[in-house]
């Protein structure tokens, strides 16, 4: 992949719905355990110090009002895939799963696993946090 619009691209020819689409950023729609779940995964691109371009892969997992912290971090370090932060989600400050890939070596298949690795991942740790709730 060379550039966000080629992502793009491969994402609405790779049957991905999409909710939001902007010159740098979309929103994909995934349907989790035969529609019962959803979850909204985002990406964008960023630039490192030099330059370089980045792929960033991001899904809300919780709001950060009366989170546990040890809780979320424990998770974050056992994790292989994504680390947590906390990014702003219409004024309110939430917990991301998110995972950030440079562009060079990034090809469809891999941008399928991450949508869908992501996408899981966030909705489980979105079952855990918020009581079985199904927010994003």
């Amino acid at each position: 992949m060379r550039n966000f619009e080629s992502i793009c691209s491969h994402l609405q020819s790779a049957g991905f719905r999409t909710s939001l689409r902007d010159e740098d950023v979309v929103c994909i729609e995934l349907s989790l355990e035969q529609g019962a779940r959803h979850q909204s995964i985002f990406l964008s691109e960023l630039d490192d110090d030099d330059g370089r371009p980045y792929l960033r892969v991001s899904t809300a997992v919780a709001p950060t009002t009366g989170l546990d912290a040890r809780r979320a971090l424990a998770f974050n370090w056992q994790s292989r895939v994504g680390y947590l932060a906390i990014g702003d989600l219409d004024g309110v400050p939430h917990l991301q799963l998110c995972e950030n890939r440079p562009y060079d070596g990034l090809d469809e298949a891999e941008i399928d696993r991450l949508v869908l690795e992501l996408g899981g991942l966030g909705d489980r740790m979105e079952r855990m946090l918020s009581g079985g709730g199904d927010l994003f």
